[in-house]
C-alpha cells in the first residue's frame, strides 16, 4: 500500500480523488481576485435593486391608471403585482448570471462576476437560486449573512458558500486567464 492509498496524505486526499474538482481560485496565491469585492458587492446590489424596482413601480402605476380608466375593474390586477415582482427578480438574476458575463447589471458596473468554486461560469438555475437564497438569508439572518464575508479569504457570503459560488473581480480574472495561456 502506498502513502496515497493509506489515506495518510495530510487531509487532502479526498480533494485529489477523481470526480472532485479543486478550488479554482486561491485567495492566498491570487489575492487581487478578491480585493474590494465585499464593498463593490454592496454597490452592485444597490444598482440591481434600482434595475429591479423601476419596472415594478411602472407596473404598479400602470395598474393604478388602468384601474381609474376601467372604473375600478383594473385594480383587480394588483393581486398579480407581487407574484410578478418575485418572478421578475428570479428571471433577472437567472438570466443575467446565466448570461455570457456571469454577472448582473450591477455586478458588471462594479467589475464583478460570479463563478462556481471550480471556475465554471454561472448558469440560469444557479443565478435564480442565488437570488432566492440571498433574499431568504437576508430575511432571516441579516447580520450573519454579511459578517461571514469578513472572515473568509474568498469573501463569500453565506448563500455563496451554500451554492458553491465565488464572486470576484472580473477584469483581474480575465488578466490571470490570459497570462495562463502561453501558446
Amino acid at each position: 500500500m502506498t502513502h496515497s492509498d493509506s489515506g495518510n496524505t495530510g487531509g487532502g486526499a479526498w480533494r485529489n480523488s477523481p470526480g472532485v474538482q479543486p478550488h479554482a481560485f486561491d485567495p492566498e496565491q491570487q489575492p487581487e481576485l478578491f480585493r474590494g469585492v465585499l464593498t463593490r458587492r454592496v454597490f452592485a446590489f444597490l444598482i440591481d435593486l434600482v434595475v429591479l424596482t423601476v419596472p415594478v413601480i411602472l407596473g404598479y402605476l400602470f395598474i393604478a391608471v388602468f384601474g381609474v380608466i376601467t372604473l375600478g375593474l383594473g385594480w383587480m390586477l394588483f393581486w398579480l403585482a407581487w407574484p410578478a415582482t418575485v418572478v421578475w427578480a428570479i428571471v433577472y438574476y437567472g438570466a443575467s448570471i446565466g448570461g455570457p458575463h456571469s454577472a448582473t447589471l450591477g455586478m458588471r458596473v462594479m467589475d464583478l462576476e460570479l463563478r462556481t468554486w471550480y471556475g465554471a461560469p454561472g448558469y440560469f438555475v444557479l443565478g435564480a437560486m442565488h437570488a432566492v437564497l440571498f433574499w431568504i438569508s437576508i430575511s432571516f439572518l441579516t447580520p450573519f449573512v454579511l459578517l461571514v464575508g469578513l472572515f473568509n479569504g474568498r469573501r463569500r457570503l453565506l448563500h455563496d458558500i451554500v451554492l458553491g459560488t465565488v464572486v470576484m473581480n472580473s477584469s483581474v480574472r480575465t488578466q490571470i486567464a490570459q497570462h495562463a495561456r502561453t501558446f
